[in-house]
């Protein structure tokens, strides 16, 4: 059964760090560029960062430069994003993505984990 778990949400106040990590299982997960997005309330849908299937090139949006952090285990079948330096303006529900390698129609998402960053 195809599934991308998200774990690591929480409540934090501004400054503080989380990790969260996505867990899957179901498909070839070292073959798939993995995405984090993210959701705020009545906003869309937007992408936080990327990571190539072996992990050796990443993106981020440029609001979290330098305070985000994408990496992976293919061992373990796990993506996580590593944030740092939080702001409220990233309190959000966040999202794990799979994207398959040959096909941008093929993808998978998780169902969320929510970061709320307040004082």
């Amino acid at each position: 059964q195809l599934q991308l778990v998200e774990s690591g949400g929480d409540s934090v106040q501004p400054g503080g760090s989380l990790r969260l990590s996505c867990a899957a299982s179901g498909f070839i997960f070292s073959s798939y560029v993995m995405s984090w997005y993210r959701q705020a309330p009545g906003k869309e849908r937007e992408l936080v960062a990327s990571i190539s299937s072996a992990g050796g090139s990443s993106n981020y949006r440029d609001s979290v430069k330098g305070r985000f952090t994408i990496s992976r285990d293919n061992a373990k079948n796990t993506v996580y994003l590593q944030m740092n330096s939080l702001k409220p303006e990233d309190t959000a529900v966040y999202y794990c993505k799979a994207l398959h390698p040959h096909s941008s129609l093929i993808y998978y998402w998780g169902k969320g984990t929510l970061v709320t960053v307040s004082s």
